[in-house]
């Protein structure tokens, strides 16, 4: 399962993760993919970002079922904590 958070990108960008994904709400999108289609639709979102916020998270094989990514300069962002990730709301 991979879920992918968008904030303040180009409509283009959110399209382009519409090929891939569900678009479950504004710039919230989830679905399947394999490890190289999820890497190579990271490293878009990246490049296209524009300045945006963006949080990729996805299910692999650690304690806590998932790990997360984040790009561009979000609210929020994962840090780690005796090998768990955790969330930081920065004020």
């Amino acid at each position: 399962m991979t879920l992918l958070v968008l904030e303040k990108v180009s409509p283009s960008l959110l399209g382009e993760c519409t090929r891939y994904l569900i678009q479950v709400g504004t710039g919230v999108f989830i679905g399947t993919l394999n490890a190289i289609v999820r890497e190579k639709l990271w490293e878009t979102v990246k490049q296209k970002s524009e300045g945006g916020n963006c949080l990729l998270a996805y299910s692999t094989n650690n304690e806590q079922g998932f790990s997360m990514e984040t790009f561009g300069n979000p609210r929020r962002t994962v840090i780690d904590f005796d090998g768990l990730q955790l969330i930081k709301i920065q004020s």
